[in-house]
């Protein structure tokens, strides 16, 4: 049946599905331009123009002109040291994460802990602090402690206590409840149930949360470092604000084939745990 037969059929069930309404034809092109005019109020208030992105765009052309050929500098092996730094803040930063997570997901976990209301503090406690990311944290840490890995490393910490605790606590809460009816059917204690039950069930899952976790942790440490987090972060404010573009270039050339490196490697290691 070809399209004009479609349509002369879907017209003789139902003629609105061919022609519709008027007024439901108005709705629908107003609303676009009611969107419309939305986002154009949007990039006025914000400033932005043509001229602004026609400026922007040569500048940016000067940038990229100047990035090539990348150069390692004056000081290749402290970019390297850098590098290694971050990853080491990434890793850190996760470790602390999930040692402290590790027992608020317990605690939040509905089959593990049934009572309602300390189960209802904890989750609204985390899902408060889980709305401040790792920068908000640098900021305030660098204010504290000065600069340094230490405010970086405390950063990405706090940013992903809360996310971990959470997924922790989800893990534990699709569990297979067979298993711990079992291990309890026979008077084992609580500790027990949730040793042998609970956690050989949850913990491959709670490895994979945390490798993800330091992926994404070795990319935030980056902006962390920007603040004065320290890392590789740091070294590259540093070169953009000398306007030293080559040698941005090639810390970003380095960061991005660690990035794909650790991606891979996490990647292969998930797929082991789960």
């Amino acid at each position: 049946m070809n399209a004009e037969a479609l349509l002369a059929a879907a017209a003789r069930i139902n003629p609105a599905a061919v022609h519709p309404p008027l007024w439901d034809r108005l709705k629908y092109w107003g609303l676009l331009a009611l969107v419309l005019w939305a986002l154009l109020a949007a990039l006025d208030d914000l400033g932005i123009g043509f001229g602004i992105l026609s400026v922007g765009v040569s500048k940016l052309g000067v940038i990229v002109e100047a990035m090539v050929p990348p150069s390692d500098g004056e000081a290749p092996v402290r970019i390297w040291v850098s590098i290694a730094q971050t990853l080491g803040m990434a890793v850190m930063g996760t470790t602390l994460a999930a040692l402290v997570a590790l027992p608020l997901g317990l605690i939040a976990a509905r089959n593990i802990v049934a009572n309602a209301i300390i189960h209802f503090i904890v989750r609204r406690i985390m899902d408060l602090f889980r709305g401040i990311p790792a920068l908000i944290w640098a900021l305030i840490l660098v204010a504290a402690l000065g600069l340094g890995p230490v405010a970086g490393i405390l950063a990405l910490a706090f940013a992903d206590i809360p996310r971990l605790g959470k997924l922790f606590a989800e893990a534990l809460e699709n569990i297979d409840p067979r298993q711990l009816d079992s291990i309890g059917a026979t008077g084992a204690p609580a500790l027990v149930v949730l040793r042998f039950g609970a956690l050989p069930q949850a913990l491959p899952i709670w490895l994979s949360q945390c490798l993800y976790s330091l992926e994404v942790n070795f990319r935030s440490a980056v902006v962390v470092g920007v603040v004065g987090g320290g890392g590789i972060g740091f070294e590259l404010q540093e070169r953009i604000r000398i306007f030293a573009f080559d040698e941005v270039a090639y810390i970003i050339i380095l960061y991005v084939i660690t990035v794909s490196c650790l991606d891979l490697l996490s990647e292969r290691l998930r797929k082991r745990l789960v």
